[in-house]
């Protein structure tokens, strides 16, 4: 299997374990598998056994399976010991790794909240922490990773990385933008190669300064630099096995065929179910959930990508979707486009700095639904609220308000999507105290592993939205 990017389809296709320590393309785009492997009813049946067989070890015989198809540079073997240490009892509180439960019907709630963070950002971080360990070890080389986050990216790659050999994380969080409990997990961790920046600006602000960095290539090769963010395939890639993992769950066979809504503002997680639904899982829709923040439901209704300003990026209770410029989309759009690197580098890396473009008229937009399955819709705080009152009352579930966004826009289509639709979950409410309070009156309960967590220390490094600074501190760091 080897890996092309999306702005540049005809450079010298790449290895796995290579645009794994990279991240992104050194033309600026995002890599892809030349070809998606394909699934057909044997293997689905091979994989309904061995997870329906293999009790708590059935999620992490899965994702050996799925890396298998993917990753070719390294042997079998160590694939599968790989995903035995990510995926442990130990770091996940179910042993089934990712419980669904079924509300109704129509309804389930794929749960993605299991690992040490409680975020969804866990289920792909741990394998990645894994993988970076393992081809840092077999290098003898040491990497330097750099990402920003939103709220849970940040905290899901330091509890994953944090006192692994040859590896140190910055991590570019927006200034006063998080909840408290978000900023206790990822502020509070004292290991010295853990280096948390906080950032005068929105999380958007935090991702250009990653790629400014990361267009740097002298910068990127003479530090080391990698990325974490959704931009490394690789995470994409440990995503696709919830999707697969919940799938069998709800179905019985494979004629049966399986709806996914997902909250999202980067694109990534629902990239997955995209990825997953070219190999020919069973899936028949994938609803985009939005909060406030629509760039995303925009563009599924009408073809216009408009991205937004810092000033124009609404500070919402679902602030893990609060981005304006969806760095993953680039990948869809590349598949939409018939995988022409020279448009979408031209979408981009030129149109995207310009305020973003349309495809309105494009004959290609229409796959997007038609061939690709994709819907869209937006939620409000108010829906937030309704929603996490309306679940908790009718079926004893709480869900956090991202969680919450999902579930509001899976219901708007419920007329119009006959297949049972899973719910992917983003966070536990424990995240998001405050709301869930709002919504129903009282907090959410505190797990027994996070009682303490608002008590700890703050270790936080303040800077402008600027990124020479950022580069400059990253170099000192390091030498220091």
């Amino acid at each position: 299997m080897k890996y092309i990017s999306t702005r540049d389809s005809q450079a010298t296709p790449a290895n796995f374990t290579d645009i794994l320590l990279g991240g992104l393309a050194p033309d600026g785009g995002l890599y892809l598998p030349e070809e998606y492997p394909q699934l057909d009813d044997a293997t689905l049946n091979r994989w309904r056994e061995l997870l329906a067989s293999s009790g708590s070890s059935g999620y992490a015989k899965l994702a050996a399976e799925v890396l298998k198809l993917f990753v070719t540079d390294i042997p079998e073997a160590d694939l599968e010991a790989i995903a035995a240490r990510a995926y442990t009892t130990e770091k996940f509180s179910s042993a089934e790794i990712v419980p669904v439960t079924r509300l109704n019907d129509q309804l389930y709630i794929g749960h993605l909240s299991e690992g040490p963070t409680a975020a969804f950002k866990d289920m792909a971080m741990q394998l990645l922490g894994e993988l970076f360990e393992y081809e840092l070890a077999r290098r003898g080389a040491t990497l330097n990773i750099l990402g920003a986050t939103s709220g849970d990216t940040g905290s899901s790659a330091e509890y994953a990385m944090r006192g692994r050999e040859g590896i140190k994380v910055f991590m570019l969080t927006p200034k006063d933008r998080m909840t408290p409990f978000q900023q206790a997990q990822m502020f509070g961790l004292d290991d010295p190669n853990i280096f948390n920046i906080a950032l005068d600006g929105v999380f958007d602000d935090c991702q250009d300064v990653v790629k400014a960095v990361s267009a740097d290539a002298e910068f990127k090769a003479r530090n080391s630099i990698g990325a974490v963010n959704s931009i490394n395939w690789a995470r994409l890639m440990a995503q696709v096995v919830y999707y697969i993992n919940c799938w069998l769950k709800v179905t019985d066979s494979n004629e049966q065929k399986v709806s996914f809504s997902v909250p999202t503002g980067n694109f990534g997680d629902i990239c997955a179910g995209h990825i997953a639904k070219q190999m020919g899982l069973p899936i028949d829709r994938l609803i985009v959930a939005t909060n406030e923040n629509d760039v995303l439901d925009e563009f599924f209704r009408t073809g216009h990508y408009r991205v937004r300003t810092s000033a124009q990026t609404f500070e919402t209770s679902s602030p893990s979707m609060d981005i304006s410029r969806a760095s993953n989309f680039e990948r869809f759009i590349f598949d939409l486009l018939g995988r022409d690197a020279s448009r979408t580098a031209d979408l981009f890396g030129t149109q995207v700095k310009q305020g973003g473009f349309s495809l309105t008229d494009d004959t290609a937009f229409p796959a997007a639904a038609q061939q690709y399955g994709f819907l869209s819709g937006s939620s409000t705080h108010a829906d937030r609220l309704a929603t996490i009152k309306a679940i908790k009352d009718e079926f004893g579930v709480l869900v956090d308000p991202h969680t919450a966004d999902g579930i509001k826009v899976a219901q708007s289509w419920l007329d119009e999507v006959d297949t049972p639709i899973v719910c992917l979950e983003t966070a536990l409410p424990v995240k998001f105290a405050d709301t869930i309070q709002e919504a129903i009156g009282s907090f959410p309960e505190v797990p027994e592993r996070f009682k303490d967590i608002l008590d700890g220390p703050r270790i936080v490094k303040d800077m402008p939205n600027d990124a020479e600074a950022v580069k400059r501190y990253i170099e000192e760091s390091i030498s220091g």
